[in-house]
């Protein structure tokens, strides 16, 4: 019975160490939204639809060469790489956590010669075990698997920032391209608005001046047209930077800017708690400081520890002391901080008020997720507009230069007449292609505002990734 009476308390004592979890269970705190967006007037209200595409939400736009760039972004980007790392050091505080559910062992041993006892030999092992009766070790594996929970998440929105990011370069090298496009017809049309004063003037019908003007006017556009390569060129490489890759790695050939934004369904605010990464990285980052507050309240409680010794000490070689000489030993240790300056107290508080913190961090995040809604649908709103009133001022811009170009031909108008209708031409249509671009930001950024293809669905289980590694090998091994 003597024998039995360890393992006996070892069952009891493991029996105890899960049977108390002290702290709050974490419950969603409300969050501050609203019903619908202020800014939903005309647009579609989304409805399940199972073969929608999941995850590549840049494929809306249909444009094979964004296609074929964004994928690398997921592979190659080092920002994201350095998150994935976050993660798996994440995993691996799953497991630093466990260990504190199980027994620590240590072995010894020496060999000593004396000249009374001759050589001694001495091999030992000793344990200790404090049991996790209030769940504090408990608490601790759930704080760390939220915390992994969070790094997923954060994996997750840096993902779909890298991949938005990417996509707003491809519209400010598209932007370029179009501008070069119409800075080089320009060129072409003062180059023969240029053509008409050298005519007019060999023909005495106009004076030096104008065909000075004409000049300057072709030289002013083909200036403008050098420096839109800068933008290009900057938002290539870009590019090239999110993709994982040297600015010289990358060549994205000439293109239009898109005149088009696709038609996306927008649901209710709430969805946003389940679409949004970043909403459910600060969800999780919420979770982990609730249990922190579990683990600070077992202050407030004794540690039990159980610690046993066995081994062997005597001399081999000597037949007066026998075959073996056991060396045991088993005890349990209970201890409680009596005064300690309220020291557990100003931890279980600041563990709350960390809590508290992460709370209104987690509203604000749900509240600046419904703001990008709204400021992308109202953008698109607007600008869809103003674009309509812009493409009718390039029109009736483009009649008024054909005009007056003619009235100068014709001897009833001066050349400044002239000068200022085209300016005014170049004016609109720049103004236009800007506007156009921003609408195809405001579209990429709705997208992205509502989650892109991400939901919560897709987040790992950290408990199941966290599978206990091997210790590793001793160097004697």
């Amino acid at each position: 019975m003597r024998g039995a009476a360890p393992i006996v308390g070892l069952a009891v004592a493991a029996g105890l160490a899960g049977c108390v979890t002290v702290g709050p269970d974490f419950q969603r705190p409300a969050a501050l939204e609203s019903p619908q967006y202020k800014e939903i007037a005309g647009w579609k209200v989304a409805t399940p639809r199972a073969g929608e595409a999941k995850g590549d939400w840049w494929s809306v736009f249909h444009d094979p060469e964004l296609n074929r760039l964004m994928p690398a972004v997921a592979v190659s980007n080092q920002t994201l790489a350095a998150d994935a790392a976050n993660y798996r050091q994440a995993l691996a505080l799953i497991n630093e956590a466990r260990a504190g559910l199980f027994p620590t062992v240590a072995g010894a041993g020496s060999a000593t010669r004396g000249s009374t006892l001759g050589t001694t030999l001495a091999a030992e092992a000793s344990g200790t075990w404090t049991l996790d009766v209030w769940g504090e070790v408990r608490r601790a594996i759930e704080a760390q698997q939220a915390g992994a929970e969070s790094s997923a998440a954060t994996l997750a929105n840096a993902t779909l920032a890298a991949q938005s990011a990417l996509a707003l370069a491809y519209v400010q090298v598209r932007q370029a391209d179009s501008l070069e496009d119409l800075l080089t017809r320009t060129v072409a049309e003062y180059q023969r608005s240029l053509t008409i004063t050298q005519n007019q003037y060999a023909a005495g019908t106009a004076a030096k001046s104008d065909v000075i003007t004409a000049q300057a006017q072709v030289l002013s556009a083909q200036a403008q047209l050098v420096a839109a390569g800068v933008p290009r060129a900057q938002g290539e490489h870009a590019a090239a930077v999110l993709m994982g890759r040297p600015p010289a790695g990358l060549t994205i050939p000439h293109g239009s800017l898109a005149t088009r934004i696709p038609s996306t369904p927008v649901s209710v605010p709430s969805a946003l708690l389940e679409r949004r990464p970043d909403v459910a990285a600060a969800e999780e980052t919420m979770r982990q400081a609730n249990a922190e507050v579990g683990v600070a309240f077992a202050g407030y409680f004794p540690a039990v520890s159980l610690n046993g010794l066995l081994g062997y000490s005597g001399n081999p070689f000597a037949v007066r002391l026998g075959a073996a000489n056991p060396v045991w030993s088993f005890g349990a240790s209970l201890s409680q901080p009596l005064l300690n300056g309220g020291l557990t107290g100003a931890q279980v508080e600041a563990a709350r008020q960390t809590y508290q913190a992460e709370v209104a961090t987690y509203r604000q995040t749900v509240l600046a997720a419904i703001q990008q809604v709204e400021d992308a649908l109202a953008g698109i709103r607007i600008r869809s507009r103003e674009v309509a009133v812009q493409a009718e001022d390039v029109r009736i811009s483009r009649q008024a230069t054909q005009i007056a170009l003619n009235e100068y031909r014709a001897g009833t108008q001066a050349f400044t007449a002239v000068v200022v209708a085209e300016a005014q031409q170049l004016s609109a249509e720049e103004a236009l292609l800007s506007t156009q671009a921003q609408l195809q930001t405001d579209a990429v950024n709705l997208i992205v505002a509502l989650g892109g293809g991400w939901s919560a669905s897709k987040l790992p289980d950290a408990a199941a990734d966290a599978a206990p590694v091997p210790a590793a090998p001793s160097a004697s091994q």
